[in-house]
């Protein structure tokens, strides 16, 4: 009997809001660590050069980053090899919230 995931079957259901939660999770992680390399409202006002700022900023989010990148792919591997297509949707909502992630870091720059 194949197993399928749709609406119908919580369990399967249960793993990709899971991961999808654990993705948002992840992209919250992702900005704290990157506003390690914010320039602040008072460097901003004086001008200062901050030369150290875009090697902090990628040893505190490299981590994040390669974690996720691995749970990223690993998911959707198993998406495309099970032809879990329904799980599919969910994986495919973690690009917004990594883009929206993003956006607020570069914002910050």
């Amino acid at each position: 009997m194949e197993e399928r995931m749709n609406f119908r079957n919580p369990a399967a259901q249960r793993w990709s809001v899971g991961l999808l939660v654990l993705n948002f999770i992840g992209a919250v992680v992702y900005v704290v660590r990157a506003s390690n390399g914010w320039v602040t409202p008072q460097e901003r006002e004086f001008g200062l050069p901050v030369t150290g700022e875009p090697f902090v900023w990628a040893i505190s989010i490299a981590p994040v980053c390669a974690v996720f990148l691995v749970l990223n792919l690993t998911w959707g591997a198993f998406i495309l090899a099970r032809k879990r297509w329904p799980s599919g949707i969910f994986w495919l909502l973690t690009i917004p919230i990594w883009l929206a992630a993003l956006v607020i870091d570069f914002w910050h720059h």
